[in-house]
């Protein structure tokens, strides 16, 4: 039974941070051989119980729940950082020229490699990726997760119309395809399918149904898709679907709204758009870096909060501009003061770093109906955790050395950290070790 020694983060029901300075973690197989958390709290506590046996003493160093990404294009590694006007141009000019290359099965297991590590080099331990419309890319994207024994939901892209050859499907092979891969990986080890229309104006009204009948057959697995990203799009949206009152309800007319579905960047909504998503328990993927990056608006955190909607953070990379979730809190902190203050007249709006920290980690997890499973450390969650170095980088030992609270010490992370402070990324597997480090 493995133990270790350090500080320890992790999180009350209610996201509450709970944090001890010299904290216990002990975890051992379950029935499957996983390994899941046994106990978690304060040495002082444990230790008569826990710290008996070997222990893994780990001075200076935070345990803390691995990351969890909400919405991350895996092939778009390579298109990161590409200049575009804004969305739809980033689009045709980047995006879809570079998928055409995932019809090759090579190139597909080529990416995917690079793809698991960095993820896991930069903490994100679970993810909801987009693969493209190839089943080739779904498949090597699932086996690489699986060689990791990483938590990993994805699925084909559905785009039958609006997109370049090379990248536009079938209508019906392309549900075929898709049922196909749900039979074939859905719930096999840690992975999960997600039906995954790519957004609204680039599926037919038939291939949108065809989604929601798959949705309505495999209850279980996830949906994903984009919505209200940019007003271009909105417009477009509203041109091809004249008969639904909101582009968000077009997925909910073709019955891709329920729980366990995930709507990335839900910028520009109204208030009965929140409404359905929180009746209906679909969910918001919020992408701060990429929407800075593309200009296409901030998601609006207090009618989120003020409704009653749920939504976690998300690195949407390749229009995100990095892997890493220091970055993405960062954005996101940002995003929040913008969106109220700057725009809107409002008084600003500051999340807290227990708020960020939550909502990238058990908020996200919670999202995606893995509340319990993973984001956490609390008895009965996978075991998959980072452990960080908060004396990483010159700037970031001075800073944090003078943190005078638990906030002032997670902000100080978010603020100045990045994969520098993420010194070792451990997943939950039968033979326990780390993945990353």
């Amino acid at each position: 039974m493995p133990v270790f020694r350090s500080a320890l983060l992790r999180f009350a029901d209610d996201g509450t941070a709970l944090y001890d300075a010299d904290g216990l973690l002990a975890v051992g197989p379950d029935t499957q051989g996983r390994q899941r958390v046994l106990a978690a709290g304060a040495w002082s506590d444990l230790a008569p119980r826990f710290g008996c046996g070997p222990v893994e003493h780990l001075p200076g160093r935070i345990i803390a729940p691995g990351f969890v990404d909400m919405h991350i294009h895996f092939p778009q590694t390579d298109v990161i950082g590409s200049p575009a006007d804004g969305l739809l141009p980033w689009l045709e000019n980047y995006t879809f020229p570079h998928e055409k290359r995932f019809a090759a099965p090579e190139y597909s297991a080529q990416v995917a490699q690079f793809f698991v590590a960095e993820l896991l080099r930069n903490g994100v331990t679970t993810a909801l990726a987009f693969a493209t419309s190839h089943p080739a890319s779904v498949e090597a994207l699932f086996r690489e997760a699986q060689r990791h024994q990483m938590r990993l939901i994805t699925g084909k892209v559905l785009q039958d119309r609006h997109s370049p050859d090379g990248v536009r499907d079938d209508t019906a092979q392309s549900l075929i395809d898709t049922e196909a891969l749900i039979r074939r990986w859905h719930g096999v080890d840690r992975l999960g399918y997600a039906i995954t229309p790519r957004f609204a104006p680039t599926s037919t009204p038939a291939q949108l149904r065809g989604a929601g009948e798959l949705a309505a057959r495999y209850p279980d697995v996830w949906i994903q898709s984009h919505v209200a990203e940019n007003l271009d799009e909105i417009r477009w949206a509203r041109e091809l679907f004249p008969a639904s009152r909101s582009y968000l309800s077009v997925y909910g007319d073709f019955g891709l709204l329920r729980e366990r579905a995930v709507y990335a960047h839900c910028i520009h909504l109204d208030e009965l758009d929140r409404a359905l998503l929180r009746d209906t328990g679909a969910v918001a993927a919020v992408s701060p870096t990429s929407n800075l990056f593309l200009g296409s608006g901030f998601f609006d955190y207090a009618e989120a909060d003020r409704v009653g909607m749920r939504y976690g953070l998300a690195s949407d990379v390749g229009g995100g501009t990095s892997f890493s979730p220091f970055h993405t809190m960062l954005a996101a902190y940002c995003v929040g003061r913008a969106t109220v203050e700057g725009l809107q007249g409002k008084r600003g709006l500051s999340l807290s770093p227990q708020h960020l920290w939550w909502q990238h980690t058990a908020g996200a997890a919670r999202a995606l109906g893995l509340a319990g499973v993973v984001g956490n450390l609390q008895p009965g969650c996978e075991a998959d955790f980072v452990v960080l170095n908060p004396q990483a980088t010159p700037l970031l030992a001075r800073r944090t050395a003078q943190a005078g609270s638990l906030d002032e010490l997670l902000f100080a992370m978010i603020v100045l950290g990045d994969d520098r402070l993420v010194e070792k990324t451990v997943i939950s597997q039968a033979k326990y070790g780390s993945c990353a480090g």
